[in-house]
């Protein structure tokens, strides 16, 4: 599908995947980090899945309109519920309408609760030969092992910054702002489309490059940092609601927003949050990592990072310092509040310097 032309990144699982067009499994489970691409392109292989070799009919399933492509999305905040399952399941069990295939596609699997997954099993495990499924998460660990077992795993991992560059500059973007963009978004194509056009995006790194200049054995200068780092933060953020608001209106115009729909960019919001954050600590482990390689003459990562900045820590506290804030992303990766994990880790790192 010349749909697929359109992704940033991914050509070797997009290669595969226009591969499997021509024999598909009966269900696929794509994982890998947020804001990287996967849940779009699911989408993608789920129209062509359902469109075969006929472009309209993989237009209309792509644009939402067919009506042998179901989406299945949480009915609330919180998960996929067993009624939802059990309607799936009803439906998996007859013939197509228009195409020769039905597929289902689940974008947010992990959000099935044990229950809805358990009711899944079976019509995933043995369903009729027209009908396919295609779920999304972030980690197999997310699904009951008897659901991921039955299906056939495509992992996606970042894109390498060059990728996306070149995709944002083909996409209209200026140059540098590409570049700017593609460095703060830790090698998720999403994420980096949604900042693009974004001016702060240069603040945000700036702000968390500069933690280890502002970080003394004083308590009080390490919340000033966390607070300057959220702050960084926040028109990023707006910048994700913003987007979302303007696909509302495309979609919606003036009428009543599905609770559906909000729902599900609460929980985008949420989930492009935790990856900036997650992003900036990968730019303050790098900074840590940069100290060390500038002091034993290897290459360095930020080469806009002063000389000076780079020499005021010894390698062995930045080797120390990076796994530090390595463990800092572990904490917000398990759900502990940006604001405590940062201020904690901002402590802990002002202690050595």
């Amino acid at each position: 599908m010349s749909v697929f032309d359109a992704i940033i990144g991914h050509r070797q699982v997009v290669d595969l995947l226009v591969g499997e067009l021509a024999s598909p499994s009966q269900a696929y489970l794509f994982v890998g980090p947020s804001n990287v691409g996967k849940a779009s392109i699911a989408r993608i292989f789920a129209a062509g899945l359902v469109g075969g070799s006929d472009d309209d009919l993989a237009r209309r399933a792509l644009e939402g309109v067919h009506p042998d492509l179901i989406v299945v999305a949480p009915e609330g905040r919180t998960s996929i519920t067993v009624d939802q399952a059990r309607m799936v399941v009803s439906a998996a069990a007859r013939s197509p309408l228009e195409a020769d295939t039905k597929v289902f596609l689940i974008e947010e699997a992990s959000l099935l609760n044990d229950e809805a997954a358990n009711a899944l099993l079976k019509t995933i495990e043995e369903p009729i030969r027209s009908t396919r499924f295609v779920l999304v998460a972030e980690s197999e660990d997310d699904l009951p092992p008897t659901v991921a077992s039955r299906c056939r795993t495509v992992v996606f991992g970042r894109v390498p910054e060059s990728d996306i560059v070149e995709g944002l500059v083909r996409n209209g973007v200026d140059p540098d702002q590409a570049v700017r963009a593609a460095r703060i978004s830790g090698g998720r194509p999403g994420l980096a489309i949604a900042l693009a056009t974004e001016p702060e995006v240069a603040a945000f790194r700036d702000a968390w490059l500069g933690v280890p200049d502002e970080l003394t054995g004083h308590p009080g200068n390490a919340y000033l940092a966390v607070r300057r780092v959220m702050t960084a933060t926040e028109p990023l953020l707006a910048a994700v609601k913003r987007r979302q608001e303007e696909e509302i209106a495309m979609s919606y115009g003036d009428n009543v927003i599905p609770k559906m729909v909000t729902d599900k960019h609460q929980r985008e919001l949420a989930r492009s949050s935790d990856a900036l954050y997650v992003t900036g600590l990968e730019l303050l482990a790098s900074f840590y990592r940069d100290v060390a390689a500038a002091q034993f003459g290897a290459e360095v990562q930020n080469t806009d990072v002063g000389v000076t900045s780079l020499t005021q820590i010894l390698p062995a506290t930045a080797v120390r310092n990076a796994d530090r804030v390595l463990d800092a992303i572990t904490a917000l990766q398990a759900n502990q509040r940006p604001q405590l994990a940062l201020a904690a880790l901002f402590v802990d790192l002002g202690i050595d310097a």
